[in-house]
């Protein structure tokens, strides 16, 4: 006998109906639910379109570099299914979003999932423009590329992605210093942004910062493998590794062949433009904010993991309560995890969040 109430069974029945057209929608064409998705498989890498594009900033001779990843079965594109990435204050956005450890990148998994991905890296970093500047000894010029500069980047990005797709407004996710840029983005622009991730976000400091080794800053500053795995180890708890050192080396190849000039030297190294430094002694560790919290309209989502020694707990712990104005805003903790969890044992914790999150606007609340 069927003891369920009428209610109940209601509810069930709405709940199914909005996961079914959550995936509909997530994936285009397709009528696949959630019971019948495909695995994320190394496999199904193949059937996904790769494409890069070199976008004008708005700047006379500067160009960024986007590039773009989704199912050649993705064809309808609206502002729950896109997404467009940014990366912190030293490395590239493909070393951090695009990597494929053990055969698969975080980009990889969105686009597997049915969204519609996209990265940029700011000027002065991986294959956009290098600025005259750094062509130039790094103390003949003050400090290029701050947070202003790149959210304006940023903004020629997201209006070129807008644009192709043909959408009002995209998903936004940033990670560390990439929190300060899309944060600023999105007060300007909140009538761009469907939903907004900043991971392992950045806010006052009461800490010191990995990336300012203090003294005077010039244009940019150079960093070698040996300091990237020092910082990568700081805050870890001992006898733990988040990372295989296969992996971190992985890393370091590719992160350090993104550079054309450190790339041929001995040890190599890669310039990284000091701007977020500079803007970190004048608004970060300065109690000054580069965004104001209240301005963040849209759905928000803090996370980062809990043994991030770059950007703390405390900053996330310390923004969220700010974040007044931010519906249905969300933050989440993850374990075993540092500034670079992406790229760690632990990562699908952080892909499987993001994606949640970005699906969620799509669920509606049964009455």
């Amino acid at each position: 006998m069927n003891t369920r109430s009428p209610l109940r069974q209601l509810r069930q029945l709405v709940t199914l109906t909005t996961l079914g057209v959550a995936a509909l929608l997530m994936n285009g064409c397709a009528t696949q639910t959630a019971a019948n998705a495909p695995a994320i498989t190394v496999a199904a890498n193949s059937k996904l379109v790769i494409e890069d594009f070199m976008v004008p900033s708005g700047d006379a001779g500067i160009n960024l570099y986007v590039r773009n990843k989704r199912l050649a079965t993705t064809t309808s594109f609206n502002k729950d299914n896109v997404v467009l990435f940014v990366h912190g204050a030293t490395y590239p956005s493909e070393t951090g979003f695009d990597l494929r450890l053990d055969g698969l990148s975080w980009m990889d998994v969105l686009a597997q999932q049915g969204f519609d991905i996209y990265m940029v890296d700011i000027r002065g970093y991986g294959k956009s423009t290098r600025p005259a500047e750094m062509d130039q000894p790094a103390m003949q010029n003050k400090p290029i590329a701050d947070t202003d500069t790149a959210a304006r980047d940023y903004a020629a990005a997201a209006d070129f992605v807008r644009k192709r797709r043909g959408v009002e407004k995209i998903n936004v996710i940033g990670h560390s210093w990439g929190t300060a840029i899309t944060a600023l983005y999105t007060t300007r622009h909140a009538d761009k942004v469907n939903r907004l991730v900043l991971y392992a976000p950045v806010w006052l400091r009461k800490s010191a910062s990995l990336t300012d080794s203090g003294g005077q800053l010039g244009a940019y500053r150079t960093v070698t493998v040996e300091a990237a795995f020092k910082r990568k180890s700081t805050g870890v708890q001992p006898g733990r590794d988040p990372q295989p050192q296969a992996w971190f080396d992985a890393w370091a190849e590719a992160t350090f062949a993104s550079d054309p000039v450190g790339a041929q030297a001995n040890p190599k190294y890669v310039r990284a433009p000091n701007g977020s430094v500079q803007d970190s002694r004048l608004f970060w560790s300065a109690g000054k904010p580069a965004f104001d919290p209240k301005l963040l309209t849209v759905p928000t989502l803090l996370i980062l993991a809990e043994w991030d020694a770059d950007t703390p707990p405390y900053m996330a712990e310390t923004l969220f309560p700010l974040m007044t104005n931010s519906p249905n805003k969300k933050m989440v903790m993850l374990s075993d995890g540092t500034h670079g969890v992406m790229n760690e044992v632990k990562r699908f914790s952080l892909f499987n969040e993001v994606a949640r999150f970005y699906q969620d606007g799509l669920l509606v609340q049964p009455k």
